[in-house]
């Protein structure tokens, strides 16, 4: 069962919680993790065929940041119990009690709406869908229901981070096309092992808040296979937009080799004992998994600006 203590020390402190500063509001949008998100998105953007408006690009970043970051919100709000027995997570606005939980569900809300409207009245209503699919996807599906009651959350649930190329690609083009599906597929598939290897090292913690993760329920050996798994199930897809006619052969190339360098830190995770080396492979495979996704995408997004697509 989770000990809600700190929970409750939080709450019954409400009444001499300080005023939370603009910083407090920035974390709520969990930053780091709409970097990514955005830079998928603009990725999207960039490589599907035709030509948007700068103001309607602009327009079309902020608002998969502002949703991002608005479901980060309510993730927040909704998980602050086990936030604040996690040590990875205690301190953040809402367990630390520096932001009320009400305001912060408020705040997560009106930028969720307010982000999917501003899309289809500026840019066209496709993009805003799927914009509001994902948002809703991550709220309701990963955090609400698979989150704390199955190992395969992160799995499931890693849809809802795979959305941004396709939004981006939706935005200049109005629809969605198979090489924009091969996008979201390369990040769905990213997701188990970037977050698993977090899991490895991180398993007390997921543990103590009785959050599922397969590291605790399964173990550290089918973890590690499974991260494996999906690895080399990238290694193929990864290059596929090439052959769809989304981008030129030097993307093909070092997707490729982006892809056998994450097979290898999968493959040296698999051989590693954790417990002894402190976890080393697998911290340097949470780091290479950020370093691939950022590569992988900006190696897409220069294959078009060099060949004169933007």
């Amino acid at each position: 069962m989770i000990d809600l203590t700190v929970a409750a020390s939080n709450q019954a402190e409400g009444a001499s919680r300080p005023d939370a500063s603009w910083r407090d509001y920035v974390e709520l949008l969990k930053p780091r993790v709409m970097s990514l998100v955005v830079f998928t998105g603009f990725a999207g953007l960039v490589a599907a065929p035709g030509h948007l408006h700068p103001v309607l690009v602009l327009t079309t970043i902020l608002c998969i940041a502002v949703s991002a970051g608005a479901a980060g919100a309510i993730n927040m709000w909704y998980d602050r119990d086990i936030d604040s027995i996690m040590s990875r997570t205690r301190q953040r606005p809402l367990p630390s009690g520096r932001v009320d939980p009400d305001e912060a569900l408020a705040f997560g809300v009106f930028l969720s709406v307010a982000s999917v409207v501003v899309m289809g009245l500026a840019v066209n209503w496709v993009a805003a869908s799927i914009l509001g699919l994902a948002s809703a996807f991550y709220v309701f599906v990963y955090t609400i229901w698979l989150k704390r009651r199955t190992p395969q959350n992160i799995v499931i649930g890693g849809a809802a981070g795979a959305f941004p190329p396709m939004i981006g690609w939706a935005a200049v083009t109005g629809d969605v096309s198979l090489a924009a599906v091969v996008l979201f597929a390369v990040v769905f598939l990213w997701t188990p092992p970037h977050f698993w290897a977090l899991a490895l090292f991180r398993s007390d913690d997921y543990e103590k808040a009785g959050v599922p993760m397969l590291p605790v329920v399964s173990g550290e050996r089918t973890t590690k296979i499974q991260s494996l798994v999906y690895t080399l199930l990238l290694l193929p897809l990864a290059p596929a937009p090439t052959f769809l006619g989304a981008a030129g052969t030097g993307y093909a190339i070092g997707a490729f080799v982006l892809g056998v360098l994450f097979v290898v830190c999968a493959w040296r995770v698999l051989r590693e004992d954790g417990p002894a080396t402190g976890y080393k492979a697998a911290k340097q495979m949470f780091g290479f998994s950020v370093f691939y996704l950022f590569a992988l995408f900006g190696l897409l997004i220069a294959d078009h600006i060099q060949g004169g697509v933007i």
